[in-house]
Formats: C-alpha cells, structure tokens, sequence
C-alpha cells in the first residue's frame, strides 16, 4: 500500500511584494519549500511531487531533483494544480496527502498522523483541522458526531452562526487516490473567480457517501502559511521557538532565547551557555561547557569543548577546546584555532593555523599562516600576505616571540624558539633560536626641541612663508 505526497508550489505569491517565488523565500536560512521537503522525507513516502509553475526554473534549482515536477501552465485554483499532478501518481500510491510549500512549520509527525487516519478509517479522504482563536478569513468546519466532516464553509459563505466556530480547514488533506483522482476529474470553475477548489472534492466524496473524516492538528502554529512578510516574520519567530525550546530541553542554556538564533543544522553539547545576540548558522557544531556570546555570530564553525566566544565572528572554521576568541575578533574562512589558544581583541585571522597554546592578543592581522604552539603574536602584528597579485605563506615556528608592530613580509619564516624585536620589519628568513631586529637607528638630539620651535613657529620670511628648520638640521 503505497503513499505520496503533492505540494503545491506555481503562485508566485504577489503580496510577497518580490522578485523571489515565494516558496523560496527563507526560513531560519532554509526556503519555505525546502523545509517541506525535509519534513516529507522522513516519512516512509513512494512518491513525491512537486508542482510548480511561475518562476519554474528557480524553484527546480533548489528542488535538485528530490521530486518530481509537475507543471501548472496557468494558475486556476488549487484543485487545478492538484490534477497538474494527477498523471504522475503512481498506480501504486493508495494514499495521497496534499499540502503547500509556503507552510513550512508542518511537521513529519503530523502528516505520518494523517496517513494513517486516513489507512485505518479507510476514508475517502482526512482533513487536517485545527482549533484557533481568530478563525477571520478561514473555512469553518462541522462535524457529526462520529467525527465526519458535514461541512466546510468559507467565511464568505457562512452563516453569523458559523463564523463564530473556531475549527477550521488547514487545507491540507489526505486521500484515497482513486477517489480524489475521480472527484478532481468531476470539478467544475462555478465560482466567481472562475477556479477550480480542492475543497469541492470533499462535498463530491459527500455526496457519494464517502467517509470525509477530519483529524485535528496537536499544535495550530504548524499549520501558518505565508502570504506576505509580516507573516514571513511570524513564522520565523515560531520555527526559532520551536528550535530554542528544543535546545533548551537538551541542556543548552539560552540566557534570552527571543534574542538568540540557532539555524537547523546547528548542534551544541551539553551546558553550553549561549549568551543573548548569539547567531549559530550554517552547520556549526558547538561543544559541551562552552559560553558563546554575547552578540557572536558563527557560521559553519566547529567549536571545541569549553571554548569561549564574546563579540566574535568567526565563519568557515574551527576553534579548539579551552580557546578563547573575542572581544571583538573576526575569524575568516579556513582558521584553525588550537587548543587553549586565545585570540584577542581586533585581531583578524584568516586561513591561517595557530598552534596549541598560542596567543594574538590584540590589534594584529595574521592571514595566510601557519603559526606553531606557545608562540607569543603581539599587538599590532601584521603578516603582510599580499603583493597586490598574489597571496604569499607565513611559517612561525613553536615557542617563537614576535614582538609588536612587526611586519612579516611574506613569503618569510621565523624558526623555532626565534625573537623578533618590536617595530620590526622582516624580509628574510629567521632560523631557529635567532634574534632579529630590523628597524631605524634611533638618533636622540638633545636641547634641540625649542630652538627647534621658536624656528618653525617665527616670523614669516619675505616669501609670505614662516621659517622652518629642516630635520636633518642639528
């Protein structure tokens, strides 16, 4: 007994007020259509169609072939692109469940629900209810008392009697195929808007004394669509609740989840604290113990146990266990910070690997560099990696010392437990246990400061311009 699912996915959504088809606009860093896929393949389904028909090619591209396309030429109703997809399904396919790919908080849990309403009572088909508190624009639903849908009327159409009933039609349904392929083939555009609407077929399957059964969704706010971006907005605060509660009952510790944003494909260990304005995106992996944040945003990092991270953007990279990164530090694609490492304020690391037990304290850029372990980078160190056409290596050896305001002009290697004197600027290699200074003579001009300034700042010459001692003057 096979089972598939239809989405429907060819509006291109004009309250949206965008060039984006509106099934691809994102949430929480996924399009809306995505997250039914993702949703739809855990269940155990033998078909999947999507239908699709302004903006088809865009909304094929992020498809990558995990459905099947059906094509709906012109848009005329739901029912329309549900027989756009008739002739695709499978002989096989019992049961076919219909949803939408602007209702992305749907769960797999409650489609499996529907399937198998659907198998045990051997319905013709199941609606998906829900109980809400402002039912305004929805079609309301009646009940007899076996449960059986009597009636579903739009607000349009109902009696003030029932626009006071709060159970409404999700429009998500399930069918027995072969009884929603016969009513879609008896639909008729009768309506104002000359379309044709799936929820003919159930007052069809009605009328031929069908089962029409209704199952009520456990959670109403898997249910929100999206039909412009206030509601955009909404759902992406109800996905983030719905990820924040879940970390929060796995032993993360969220000091303000409304102020905290954690993507879908993120992990985080145990006893992590994760400090208000902490953005987890892309697939970071977050160890056990570690305190990220405040105001930190790291997309695909891997962050090792007990690391420490506060007002830092790291992307594309891995900070060992027991660093610590931030105040204020930037960390570019392909940095491997080690372990016990710090990383201080203003600094920049990019592509570049620092050794266990090593520290860049502050205001240094170190790019395109391989740093060894216990080596000391101190403030305002520059490994000037760029020649204005090509990107050139940096090597520091363990236990080396390089002292502030150095410039390591690469490509250049400083050896092993090597010194770099402050201020200086390095051409050539150092070797290891080497002592390197490169860097002015100071010259010191005693009593000379305001002979100096009583020249500079006197009379002005015969040329309109005031007198100045030259600095090479003694």
């Amino acid at each position: 007994m096979g089972r598939g699912a239809i989405v429907l996915a060819a509006g291109l959504g004009t309250r949206m007020k965008s060039k984006t088809h509106k099934v691809l606009h994102q949430v929480c860093e996924k399009p809306m259509i995505v997250h039914i896929l993702d949703e739809l393949e855990k269940l155990d389904l033998d078909q999947l169609i999507v239908v699709v028909g302004q903006q088809r090619e865009a909304v094929e591209i992020v498809l990558q072939g995990r459905a099947q396309i059906a094509y709906q030429a012109e848009q005329l109703g739901t029912g329309h692109a549900v027989s756009a997809a008739a002739s695709l399904l499978r002989p096989d396919v019992d049961t076919t469940v219909v949803l939408y790919g602007d209702a992305p908080l749907i769960q797999a849990e409650t489609i499996e629900r529907l399937l198998v309403e659907r198998e045990q009572r051997q319905a013709s088909a199941v609606v998906l209810t829900a109980t809400v508190t402002d039912p305004t624009g929805l079609g309301r639903v009646t009940l007899d008392a076996d449960g059986a849908v009597v009636r579903i009327v739009e607000e349009k159409d109902a009696t003030p009697a029932e626009r006071e009933i709060c159970f409404i039609n999700t429009g998500i349904y399930a069918y027995q195929t072969t009884d929603l392929l016969r009513s879609l083939a008896q639909l008729r555009p009768d309506n104002a808007q000359g379309e044709y609407y799936l929820t003919d077929t159930l007052a069809i399957l009605r009328q031929e004394n069908k089962l029409v059964s209704a199952l009520e969704v456990e959670d109403a706010t898997e249910i929100a669509s999206v039909n412009d971006r206030v509601q955009l907005a909404q759902v992406e605060q109800l996905m983030r609740q719905r990820i924040n509660r879940s970390w929060m009952k796995q032993g993360v510790t969220l000091v303000d989840p409304s102020a905290t944003y954690i993507g879908l494909d993120v992990t985080i260990g145990q006893d992590t604290v994760l400090l208000p304005g902490t953005i987890l995106g892309g697939r970071t992996q977050i160890g056990s113990a570690c305190v990220i944040g405040p105001n930190t945003r790291l997309i695909d990092v891997i962050v090792g146990d007990e690391a420490k991270v506060e007002y830092a953007v790291a992307l594309q990279s891995d900070i060992g266990p027991r660093a610590s990164v931030g105040p204020f530090a930037y960390l570019r694609p392909g940095s491997v910070i080690g372990e016990r490492v710090k990383i201080g304020d203003f600094v920049e690391i990019k592509n570049s690997t620092i050794g266990d037990d090593s520290k860049v304290s502050h205001l240094s850029y170190v790019g395109d560099t391989s740093v060894g372990q216990r080596v000391n980078v101190g403030c305002g160190v520059v490994t000037v990696n760029y020649d204005g056409r090509g990107k050139y290596r940096t090597i520091i050896g363990d236990d080396a010392f390089v002292g502030s305001n150095v410039n390591l002009i690469a490509p250049v290697q400083v050896g092993d437990g090597a010194y770099v004197v402050a201020g200086s600027t390095i051409t050539d290699e150092v070797p290891a246990d080497g002592f390197a200074i490169a860097r002015s003579r100071q010259v010191t001009k005693p009593n000379y400061v305001k002979s100096w300034q009583g020249l500079r700042f006197g009379k002005e010459n015969s040329r309109g311009k005031t007198d100045e001692c030259p600095e090479t003057e003694t």
